[in-house]
């Protein structure tokens, strides 16, 4: 049980969470990582029945993945999860299937999956069970989630669901909530005791509120509470501060990683190149980024993208050019986030050749971008009458499973309006690209949570 002294704080960080709206969307815990299905002992391959019970799975996921009537995904998704424990081992369907719910607005249909899961969770292990309070938090359904954790059986009861629920308030915005079940589900539950991943995921819903500072006040009550802050808790902070141009309270947590030899890594480096681009700063941007080529740590490719990000604010495209001609040189290479940075730059400029040079490198190197970034290309195409370079792009999209209602040949016209193509109302064809996130907010590694996953077994 937390001493008095402990408390204290606590008590005054669950004030601070009023229901001001948060600046920003906080950054989300990336998904427990997938687990394979392991052999049965003394069995090193499979028999020719579980081949085809694999055959049949996958022909099934395909199907659902395929999907796009709400009320016929809802029912094949709970025949199939009912009838198939494997299919409920597989993690990605659930996700998929809920984003696309999302997307049509139908949190009935959420509901309705998500209660079908309820009498698995007793024979399930706990990595089940968090992943529907997860679930529900990405559907923005935190009440859901809650219901959904306080009806677990006592076993699953544990930091790794409880930190699942704090997650969920987090991907729903409902702050208030997360600092009500701080408080009292340790109270109550005295085998759940908050470990530094439940710290940072409170540290990162503060750094969404207006009073920033009370996010550095965690720090004291972890160390007070006997829990060591990790760089993930500082990087957290760091994004926070920087974020809204808070350099002094950032400068305050360099500071302290300094005095507890907490030692920085590229994700603090990137947090602070963010901040300095947002603030036109570009110059002390480049001079960061050749102190870390000389002392370390070595850039990355999202130190990069954002030094392309600045010079495309500033109008300066060459010198873009030239940081994405230096990437591979550099040891690292463009991702998602580069070629949303500079490709739309590079239309808006007219530099069609570029721009399509940067799609053969997006499709070469298996890159999932949005549809939207390659249809804007496609459309620049198309008006400067370049039609079998629009026509290959569209092909290539076709090959890597891109859509086709979100990149196809706009209309034949001249019409500026029948060459514009806007992504098509709950299409969720970005839903792969998520996971590609390259915001370098190192909250997202979620690896407590995967430890904890293996002392639950």
């Amino acid at each position: 049980m937390a001493s008095p002294a402990a408390a204290s704080p606590a008590r005054r960080l669950a004030s601070i969470f009023s229901s001001t709206k948060p600046r920003a969307r906080p950054p989300k815990p990336s998904p427990e990582p997938a687990q394979a299905p392991k052999a049965p002992a003394g069995q090193a391959g499979t028999k020719p029945d579980e081949r085809r019970e694999s055959r049949n799975l996958n022909k099934i996921l395909k199907v659902i993945f395929r999907e796009r009537d709400p009320d016929k995904l809802v029912s094949r998704f709970i025949a199939e999860s009912t009838a198939s424990e494997r299919f409920r081992d597989k993690h990605r369907v659930y996700e998929v299937a809920v984003a696309r719910l999302a997307s049509f607005g139908r949190h009935d249909a959420i509901a309705a999956i998500i209660d079908s899961q309820k009498p698995f969770i007793e024979a399930s292990n706990v990595g089940f069970a968090a992943r529907l309070v997860r679930l529900c938090g990405r559907a923005s359904m935190p009440s859901h989630a809650a219901a959904i954790f306080h009806g677990l059986p006592p076993k699953h009861k544990s930091v790794m669901t409880f930190n699942a629920l704090l997650a969920a308030y987090v991907d729903a915005s409902d702050f208030d909530a997360l600092a009500t079940a701080f408080q009292q589900i340790p109270a109550s539950h005295p085998t759940i005791v908050p470990t530094v991943y439940s710290y940072n995921i409170l540290i990162s819903a503060l750094c969404q509120k207006p009073e920033l500072s009370a996010a550095l006040d965690v720090i004291t009550l972890m160390e007070k509470r006997g829990v060591s802050p990790d760089i993930i808790s500082f990087n957290i902070l760091l994004n926070g501060f920087y974020n809204n141009d808070s350099f002094d309270d950032a400068k305050k947590v360099w500071e302290m990683m300094k005095e507890r030899n907490v030692e920085p890594d590229e994700k603090s480096y990137n947090a602070k190149l963010r901040g300095l681009v947002s603030q036109g700063r570009v110059e002390d941007a480049v001079a960061l980024i050749e102190r870390m080529q000389k002392e370390g740590p070595k850039p990355d490719s999202v130190s990069y993208n954002e030094l392309i990000r600045g010079y495309c604010k500033e109008g300066r495209l060459n010198e873009a050019k030239k940081v994405y001609d230096d990437l591979v040189k550099n040891e690292c290479a463009p991702n998602r986030g580069t070629f949303h940075t500079l490709v739309p730059h590079l239309v808006e400029a007219g530099e069609l050749d570029r721009a399509l040079s940067c799609c053969h490198e997006i499709f070469s190197r298996k890159c999932k971008v949005q549809c939207s970034l390659l249809q804007g290309v496609v459309t620049a195409l198309i008006a400067a009458s370049r039609m079998e370079n629009a026509r290959k792009i569209v092909h290539l999209g076709r090959t890597n499973y891109y859509p086709r209602k979100g990149l196809r040949m706009p209309p034949h016209t001249r019409k500026d309006e029948g060459l514009k193509m806007p992504q098509p109302a709950g299409e969720d064809n970005d839903v792969e690209a998520e996971n590609d996130s390259e915001d370098s907010v190192s909250y997202e590694d979620g690896y407590e949570e995967e430890e904890e996953s293996k002392n639950a077994q």
